[in-house]
């Protein structure tokens, strides 16, 4: 089996607009934490809602979970495609964004190991 898609996120301007637009339209659960708000789907693949001050401001992403976020970049690499933002420690784990040779943004995930 390949690896899974597990989480999504959603970029805006606007935070508290994009919020209550999509808690309204899908009657999704939102709670904040730090700068975004976290989407509570009620499924297995959960998201969250951003607005980073920066460009870009209007995009949406899905995170592919890796076993090695760096050896992923580099493969990804080879095959066409290229790093758009490095790995990045977070306390949930480390992400990435690689660029498809289509120019399609995909992030990367490595979940932090439970004790």
């Amino acid at each position: 089996m390949g690896n899974p898609v597990v989480h999504f996120e959603i970029g805006c301007r606007d935070s508290k607009k994009t919020q209550e637009f999509y808690s309204n339209l899908f009657d999704w659960k939102l709670e904040a934490m730090g700068p975004a708000a976290m989407i509570n789907t009620g499924e297995a693949v959960a998201g969250h809602i951003t607005a980073l001050g920066h460009e870009p401001h209007h995009y949406t992403i899905f995170y592919v979970q890796v076993d090695d976020v760096q050896a992923c970049l580099d493969k990804a690499k080879a095959l066409g495609g290229k790093m758009l933002v490095p790995p990045v420690d977070i306390p949930t784990g480390k992400f990435a964004w690689m660029q498809d040779p289509e120019g399609n943004t995909v992030g990367l995930f490595k979940p932090a190991k439970r004790e």
